[in-house]
C-alpha cells in the first residue's frame, strides 16, 4: 500500500500522490492540540510532514490484522499495526483501524481510529503523566 510505504519512507512527495486533492482525513478519538478533521490533501500533508518532523517515532514495518469489506465497494476497513522505534522508549507497536474511501485510486476519506494510549506510550508522553494528573 502506497500509504504505508510513503509513511515508511517519510516521503512527503509520495504521502502527496495517495491522496485525493478535496481528501479528508479524520481523527475521531484525539487529543488536545490534535485536529480531529483535516480537510484537503495540502492540509493533510503539511500535519503529516509536521508530525514526521517533531515525532521520536520511526515508523519500520505494517502489519494488516484483517481487511473488511464494506457495502461500500470503495470503501473498506483496515486492522493494522505498525512498528517501529521511538528515539525516548524504544521500540514499539501502535494498533489502529482505519476506514479508507478510494476515488480514482486516491484517498478521498479516511477515518483513523489511532490507538492513543500506545501512541503515548511510545513517545514517553505517558510517562510523564502521573495517574489523575492533568
Amino acid at each position: 500500500m502506497a500509504m504505508r510505504e510513503a509513511a515508511i519512507a517519510r516521503s512527503v512527495e509520495d504521502m502527496r500522490r495517495v491522496y485525493a486533492i478535496d481528501a479528508v482525513h479524520e481523527f475521531p478519538f484525539t487529543r488536545p492540540g490534535v485536529p480531529s478533521r483535516m480537510e484537503g490533501r495540502e492540509a493533510i500533508i503539511g500535519f503529516v510532514s509536521a508530525f514526521w518532523r517533531t515525532t521520536p517515532l520511526r515508523y519500520e514495518r505494517y502489519r494488516t490484522i484483517a481487511v473488511h469489506s464494506t457495502a461500500d465497494p470503495d470503501t473498506i476497513v483496515v486492522e493494522q499495526e505498525v512498528e517501529g522505534t521511538s528515539s525516548t522508549t524504544g521500540p514499539f507497536v501502535l494498533p489502529n483501524v482505519l476506514v479508507l474511501t478510494v476515488r480514482g485510486g486516491e484517498i478521498a476519506h479516511v477515518r483513523d481510529y489511532a490507538n492513543l494510549v500506545a501512541l503515548e506510550a511510545a513517545t514517553g508522553n505517558a510517562a510523564r503523566r502521573a495517574p489523575g494528573s492533568r
